[in-house]
This record gives structure tokens, C-alpha cells and sequence, in this order.
């Protein structure tokens, strides 16, 4: 237990800023989700679902909710599957 007022008040900050975290991979999760389901019924909007999940990405990267690398990562291996599954 904090006992400081500096100690309570940074643990009221972490709380808020790890919940809004929690949101932000949740929704990246749903994003590829839906992105990957489309490419795999060879959907139209594919490439616009993937262009949204690659701004995602590079937000929650740069928001630090998610490393870089991750989120370059990600990235690669979604673009390669994309084009293997032609």
C-alpha cells in the first residue's frame, strides 16, 4: 500500500493508463482478427482492413502500449501471409 500522497497518486496513474493499454491491444487484436479472416475468404476489403490494422500498429507503438519491433514484426508477417495467399 502506498502511504505517500506521490505514491497513492502514481498508482491512480498506472491504473488508468493500464487499463487504457488493455484496451488499445484489445482492440489491435480484433483488428488483425477481422483482417485475417478477410484475407483468408480472398475479401475485397482486405487491403483496406490491413492499411487500418498497420495504423494501429504504428500507434500503439509509438504510444509505447506495444514495442516497435512488435509491431514491425506484426506487420511483416501479415503483409507475407497477404501475398502468399496471393
Amino acid at each position: 500500500m502506498a502511504h505517500s500522497n506521490q505514491a497513492r497518486k502514481r498508482n491512480r496513474q498506472n491504473e488508468k493508463t493500464r487499463e487504457h493499454n488493455r484496451t488499445v491491444r484489445s482492440e489491435l487484436r480484433t483488428q488483425i482478427k477481422k483482417y485475417r479472416t478477410a484475407a483468408s475468404k480472398k475479401d475485397e476489403a482486405a487491403a483496406k482492413l490491413l492499411a487500418g490494422v498497420e495504423s494501429k500498429l504504428d500507434k500503439a507503438a509509438k504510444r509505447n502500449v506495444i514495442p516497435t519491433r512488435r509491431a514491425n514484426r506484426i506487420k511483416s508477417r501479415l503483409k507475407r501471409a497477404a501475398t502468399k495467399a496471393g
